[in-house]
């Protein structure tokens, strides 16, 4: 409504300084503010901003879609507010009342300023109240978004760290699996391994799957990916692990895994491997 986002704009200029000073009062009165996470004097200058912000769209007088350009400036402090309270501990509720609670003091000037004219105070409310709840909305959007990405980087961080590349010995590496090997984490293993193959300039990598639960098909196959990555970095491949089980297993499914050398303990892989840096070392000083 045009015609009417000036009257409220010029409403809110003349009585900014109470406006903020109530709704400021109104957050420090509800428990999801949380202000043990977050302090009075940064929860001030936030609701200055917003404010004024607010205020500023409001004098476009597009006032019934939040994603137009004049509100480029509220929806980017939002997210601003949104993505430090995901990551502060807010809850989602918690996030989106500091859009919400504005809605009382609001209100309470509307009725100030409308009292002798109902319907354009019916008018001016129902219009700001859809417009509060577009922006607390918003909040809750962009939060659940930076929930995800949060999310997200754990999984990746927690990949990481579940598969530890190991400097056994000199150019002998071991990389333990626990856990179910899929396509993501075969991709992190592919590059912790080749990454440490590089910088150590290893020549045999074990990979020993003792704490991998079950072998099928598509875990045979993603090894055989980080076996072939590995040789094409000049470095042999010893799987250690190879339970009972999982050898009838593998031998049932016909996987075929060509000259790699196979061990039932880490142990015996590590043995193979030393052996055979030793005959590699004897190997060139004979030929020296």
């Amino acid at each position: 409504m045009p015609s009417e986002s000036p009257r409220f704009s010029d409403l809110v200029a003349r009585h900014e300084s109470q406006l903020l000073a109530d709704w400021f009062a109104q957050q420090k009165a509800s428990r999801a503010t949380r202000l043990d996470l977050i302090g009075e004097a940064e929860l001030e200058d936030q609701s200055r901003r917003f404010l004024r912000a607010f205020r500023a769209a409001l004098e476009s007088g597009e006032l019934d879609d939040i994603s137009r350009p004049a509100w480029d400036e509220v929806r980017d402090f939002l997210q601003e507010v949104s993505r430090s309270r995901a990551m502060q501990g807010f809850r989602p509720n918690e996030t989106a009342s500091f859009v919400f609670s504005l809605k009382q003091p609001v209100f309470a000037l509307l009725r100030q300023e409308f009292a002798k004219a109902p319907e354009e105070l019916a008018a001016q409310t129902w219009t700001l109240s859809m417009l509060l709840d577009q922006l607390g909305l918003y909040t809750t959007e962009i939060y659940q978004q930076t929930r995800e990405e949060i999310i997200v980087r754990q999984q990746q961080e927690l990949l990481e760290l579940s598969t530890p590349v190991v400097q056994l010995w000199d150019r002998i590496l071991a990389l333990p699996l626990v856990g179910t090997l899929d396509s993501s984490r075969t991709q992190v293993v592919m590059e912790s391994l080749l990454e440490r193959i590089v910088s150590s300039g290893s020549e045999i990598a074990i990979i020993d799957i003792t704490g991998v639960p079950t072998v099928d098909t598509l875990v045979a196959q993603h090894l055989l990916k980080t076996i072939a990555a590995t040789r094409l970095m000049g470095a042999d491949c010893i799987i250690s692990g190879i339970r009972p089980q999982i050898a009838q297993t593998i031998v049932h499914l016909g996987v075929d895994l060509g000259t790699v050398v196979t061990k039932a303990t880490l142990a015996d892989a590590f043995a193979v491997a030393l052996k055979r840096t030793r005959d590699s070392r004897t190997h060139v000083i004979e030929g020296a």
